[in-house]
């Protein structure tokens, strides 16, 4: 799906904002990169991506258990 542009600006609206992700995380009990992708309703690469972004960013963490890792607020 490709991404709108907005009528007025003509820029491109975010499909998937930060909010989301970042609501994702604060929902989900386990917020896995694939639970947070699935969630988000993105792919898990882009989840995994911007869920990095916001780890430095400082906007969440990033915990590492087995081969997942789990993301928190």
């Amino acid at each position: 799906m490709a991404p709108e542009r907005d009528g007025d600006s003509g820029k491109f609206t975010e499909q998937y904002p930060r909010e989301a992700f970042l609501q994702a995380v604060a929902d989900l009990e386990n917020a896995t990169t694939a639970k947070v992708a699935e969630r988000v309703s993105c792919s898990y690469d882009l989840a995994y991506r911007r869920l990095n972004a916001l780890a430095e960013d400082d906007e969440i963490a990033r915990t590492q258990i087995g081969s997942s890792f789990v993301w928190t607020r």
